[in-house]
């Protein structure tokens, strides 16, 4: 069930209303982890619900071992009880996480580990977002931060359906004390307020601007060899655009369903492409997915305590694995093996780099994170190659018409009834609109999330944001999946 559809909208309406009616917040509990099971059923319907749900399985037998194996001695009087581990607790969460780990081996990389002989032709929605907060999980509990009150909770952990197919990745501690708030289920005005502002400036920047951007950059990526040096620049960063568009979109209206439920998700996207260095970048970039690679990876590796060889080491692991997690293929550990070079790049530069002017290290990110990007968008290393080569070599002549076939079809045509005389700059008008405004989205001083919080309801506010809204519905019949609901 796709987040900007009618259906999604009338479904959201129903939960929210359903689990705010019952008698008590238990009882909302329970409508709402079995709204989260109809929800993904009607996604990825009932064998990957059922692969899923062994995971989980998994996990729960795995904490439930630990729990009754664990021995409480006294903390003291007045200090916190300690919860010494059965030595073989560490062996079972061991094969829980690696369980989890093969799973998504399986599904998600057997054809590239065997070169195409073995592959499956499906994997269940969500499975990389839900193999990571399960091992999170795992790892939390095995250190012995976090221990689950109620097991059933466990199960609405795994299949919340504002984050269940793209994220963000839940940490425990970030979820489960949640439930037990007064306000779980309970939202007041102020919270209604920031959810539908949030839904609705998601789908917007989803609806209107990322899936219009894909329009050229899918246009470029099917003809790259043939694109001169500006249009290449044009395909290059409409995929920047679009990529955040798409999915700080998503999480815009995660982050308003769950509101509406009185739940409050982590920040996922602040403003990334504000950024001042790679570093930078990735602490504004999915941010829960760089928490759990810093908690769950990097600091068992021995982060940056064993030397600056080790460190560089520890860094580029990391980014080869964030890589691989998003696609199974070469481009994308080229594109974790470039981040992680830059970021070793900027520790060797040091402090140097932090004398050159703002503008100056903003450009270079910049730049960086647009090259980067095209090898995570390209089929092959040879097509990220030809669309290099025509951005340098592709010549000044101005992009072909084929590249904006398709885009904004029927507002130009409405727009050109309208206005006879814009017919002849109708094509440059449309590519300063579209990137312009999608700039000045992306690089805005405030973000989405940081004016939902703020946003009040005015007669002017409402206003805008029902006219954009409006045109998002009347677009939904040309919208495209979520890009991150393919890793």
């Amino acid at each position: 069930m796709s987040f900007q559809s009618f259906g999604f909208l009338a479904f959201l309406a129903v939960t929210v209303c359903v689990c705010r009616g019952s008698g008590s917040t238990r009882m909302g509990g329970w409508f709402l982890t079995a709204a989260s099971l109809v929800f993904y059923i009607a996604g990825a319907g009932w064998r990957g619900l059922a692969v899923l749900v062994l995971g989980l399985c998994v996990s729960a037998g795995a904490v439930r071992y630990a729990e009754r194996t664990a021995s409480v001695p006294a903390g003291g009087p007045g200090g916190p009880a300690r919860r010494d581990r059965d030595p073989r607790s560490r062996l079972v969460f061991g094969l829980a996480a690696a369980w989890h780990i093969g799973v998504l081996a399986v599904f998600k990389y057997s054809g590239f580990l065997t070169g195409g002989l073995l592959s499956v032709p499906w994997a269940p929605l969500g499975l990389s977002f839900f193999t990571f907060q399960q091992l999170w999980l795992l790892h939390e509990t095995a250190a012995g931060r976090f221990h689950p009150k109620r097991w059933d909770e466990l199960l609405l952990y795994g299949f919340f359906f504002p984050t269940v197919v793209s994220g963000p990745i839940l940490k425990p501690q970030s979820f489960f004390p949640q439930l037990e708030e007064e306000g779980f289920l309970r939202p007041d005005s102020r919270d209604i307020a920031t959810g539908l502002y949030a839904i609705a400036a998601g789908t917007m920047k989803k609806v209107l601007l990322a899936d219009h951007l894909g329009v050229i950059v899918n246009n470029g990526w099917a003809r790259p060899g043939n694109l001169s040096a500006p249009a290449a620049w044009l395909v290059i960063l409409g995929y920047t655009l679009q990529l955040y568009l798409d999915f700080s979109g998503y999480c815009d209206i995660a982050a308003g369903a769950a509101r509406l439920l009185g739940f409050r998700l982590p920040v996922n996207f602040n403003s990334p492409y504000r950024s001042l260095s790679v570093g930078e970048f990735w602490k504004r970039w999915h941010i829960t997915l760089t928490s759990f690679l810093r908690e769950c990876l990097y600091f068992p590796l021995g982060g940056s305590k064993k030397g600056p060889a080790r460190t560089y080491l520890n860094i580029l692991t990391v980014f080869l694995v964030s890589g691989l997690w998003h696609g199974a293929g070469w481009t994308f550990l080229v594109w974790g093996g470039l981040h992680g070079l830059a970021q070793i790049a900027e520790r060797l530069w040091g402090q140097r780099r932090e004398r050159l002017p703002v503008l100056v290290r903003w450009g270079l990110t910049f730049a960086f994170v647009n090259l980067a990007w095209v090898f995570f968008r390209a089929p092959g290393l040879g097509a990220a190659g030809e669309l290099l080569s025509a951005a340098v070599t592709g010549g000044l002549a101005r992009p072909q018409a084929w590249l904006l076939e398709g885009l904004l079809t029927r507002e130009t045509i409405a727009l050109g009834m309208l206005l006879p005389a814009l017919k002849p700059w109708m094509n440059i008008l449309r590519l300063f609109l579209l990137y312009g405004v999608s700039l000045a989205v992306v690089l805005w001083p405030r973000n989405a999330l940081e004016r939902a919080e703020d946003f009040r309801p005015a007669v002017w506010r409402c206003a805008l944001m029902a006219l954009g809204l409006s045109w998002s519905i009347l677009s939904f019949s040309n919208v495209v999946t979520f890009i991150y609901s393919n890793f």
